[in-house]
């Protein structure tokens, strides 16, 4: 319908940064309208995106569309312009001009910034036409029946997908905009209602997303997602509560273990101080360690016990974590809540298979008292295989550059730099390590190292042919074979991997005993008289003493290594 204008004036068309009427009108959040043109290079030329009128800022550059109903408006004045008498030219359209502005008006004129009657009256009819293809979509969501077919193809998108619509939940409209039938939560960016799901992405969506960013992703009702996860909830937490079940059982298990292994413990201390109180004073010493080792094993035996129940009290408690939330979001109504709730509930639990756990409440003792009916008579040759005492020094020639050793050649320690020393195939020039000078390719040798006040070391032998250049991978069956210590307590023999040595005392000085041909290497805390370790392979080639006092760590770890003299009681 044309109209006179007289209704505007075009400097209520004009662009505020082009000074000229709207080409490809748009608006900003805030509500203002520039050229869709002009608005773009005018954020293109400044730091952050806002508002030229009113200087508002957005966080982010919002993503504007072109005002249909205000380019028509332009595109209808600039028709009056150029044709002026299209506004009056006859009495008919006179007497209907006429007619809306006593409508609009009392006194006969339009007020400044209102739009015209009959313009009004077009859009609530394009408004009512928009309402009544919406509620098509929604009866064939319930129907499952043809999309109905309208001449309104402005309520569509052109970059719509085939049936997308089809999805589109029942909205009701009013002048002010889309209204919701329940209070759903607005998309952030579009601010329509998310009342889509993507699969994809696992996150709610509003149409408009559908249409643009998840286009080619799996998309479906939000609401019946929701419903389909509700029933799923059921089910996990019967499982749940199973798995809770299963592990309780075996928290019991394992502690009825625990004191079955104490009385056990008792009742084989108690035999052992009885056999062993009858051997001679020789057989003390040998009794003493017999008893660390029954010791140890059930402070291992314990720790083990601890560790198990402490990670299955941890799963009980993930578990029944789990089994309350999901509980209460079985509860809520709010399909946003829910759906973004239990993609983070229903994620795989990562739980040991605890069915062939147990603890063993074996203390070794057996080995013990069959081997005790064979000491007696093994007693007098043992002495007279006395190990020899090796006199070890330390090779200059293989030792790290940051390597300090003393005069004599006892004690090594590492310092801040470099020093300067010649350079040659038998020298450690990464890993701060030495050897001692003394190889041997048989025999059995003993010699101790001092260790205390160090935080780091390692100490054993080392094979002729060990690589000594750039990276080291330690191992036996790299040539390495030694005992370490890290930040002070976390003992290891260095195998694939390391074999963790839990001791109760910490030694300060350790005795190193190699039977060759047995291919036998042990370490024993000397002060304390006690056996920590003992590991067996095959020597084939001339082993020597390993010496590494580690990295001075800025002064906590600069104390030497010692090697001290045996003395034979």
């Amino acid at each position: 319908m044309p109209f006179s204008r007289n209704f505007l004036s075009e400097e209520q068309l004009l662009c505020s940064i082009c000074l000229d009427v709207f080409d490809n009108p748009v608006s900003t959040p805030c509500g203002h309208s520039f050229c869709m043109t002009c608005i773009g290079h005018y954020w293109d030329s400044v730091k952050h995106c806002q508002c030229p009128l009113c200087k508002q800022t957005f966080k982010r550059k919002p993503d504007l569309h072109i005002n249909r109903t205000l380019r028509e408006i332009i595109e209808q004045f600039k028709r009056m312009k150029e044709n002026p008498g299209a506004s009056g030219g006859d009495r008919a359209g006179r007497e209907a001009e006429e007619g809306v502005r006593k409508q609009d008006s009392v006194d006969g004129t339009v007020r400044p910034g209102q739009l015209p009657g009959y313009l009004l009256e077009e859009m609530k009819q394009r408004l009512a036409r928009h309402r009544a293809y919406s509620i098509s979509l929604a009866s064939h969501n319930e129907t499952g029946s043809e999309l109905p077919v309208t001449p309104n193809t402005e309520s569509t998108s052109d970059t719509q997908p085939p049936g997308f619509a089809r999805q589109v939940s029942l909205r009701r409209y009013t002048l002010s905009g889309a209204a919701d039938a329940m209070k759903v939560p607005l998309c952030p960016k579009h601010h329509r209602n998310l009342e889509l799901f993507c699969r994809s992405d696992l996150e709610c969506v509003c149409v408009e997303c559908g249409q643009t960013e998840h286009q080619s992703h799996d998309i479906t009702c939000a609401e019946k997602e929701w419903q389909s996860h509700k029933m799923k909830i059921g089910i996990t937490e019967t499982e749940i509560q199973e798995m809770t079940k299963e592990r309780m059982q075996k928290v019991d298990e394992i502690k009825q273990s625990l004191v079955d292994m104490k009385v056990s413990n008792a009742e084989a201390s108690l035999r052992s101080m009885q056999l062993f109180g009858a051997l001679i004073s020789s057989l003390e010493r040998s009794q003493a360690g017999l008893l660390e080792v029954t010791e140890i094993n059930r402070r291992s035996a314990e720790h083990q016990a601890e560790l198990m129940i402490r990670e299955l009290e941890q799963e009980i408690t993930e578990l029944r974590k789990r089994g309350t939330a999901l509980a209460k979001l079985a509860q809520t109504e709010n399909y946003i809540t829910g759906l973004k709730g239990y993609s983070d509930v229903s994620a795989p639990m990562s739980m040991k298979d605890w069915t062939g756990v147990s603890l063993t409440c074996d203390l070794g003792t057996k080995a013990v008292y069959s081997s005790v009916c064979q000491l007696v008579e093994q007693f007098k040759e043992e002495l007279q295989k006395v190990p020899a005492v090796l006199d070890v020094t330390l090779d200059t020639n293989t030792a790290h550059p940051r390597l300090i050793l003393s005069e004599d050649k006892k004690k090594v320690w590492c310092g801040e730099r470099h020093q300067q020393v010649p350079i040659n195939h038998e020298r450690f020039d990464r890993v701060v390590c030495v050897l001692g000078c003394e190889g041997f390719t048989s025999g059995r040798h003993y010699w101790e190292v001092e260790v205390d006040g160090k935080t780091d070391w390692d100490l054993g032998v080392a094979s002729h042919s060990c690589n000594r250049k750039g990276k080291i991978t330690v191992s036996p069956s790299n040539g390495y074979w030694f005992l370490s210590l890290r930040d002070k307590s976390n003992y290891a023999f260095r195998t694939e991997p390391s074999t963790a040595l839990p001791l109760s005392l910490r030694p300060q000085k350790i005795g190193l005993f190699v039977d060759y041909e047995k291919g036998q290497l042990s370490f024993y805390n000397v002060d304390a008289k006690m056996h920590i370790y003992t590991f067996m392979d095959n020597f084939s080639e001339t082993i020597y003493p390993f010496f590494s006092p580690c990295t001075n760590k800025t002064g906590t770890n600069d104390a030497p290594l010692v090697i001290t003299p045996v003395l034979l009681d």
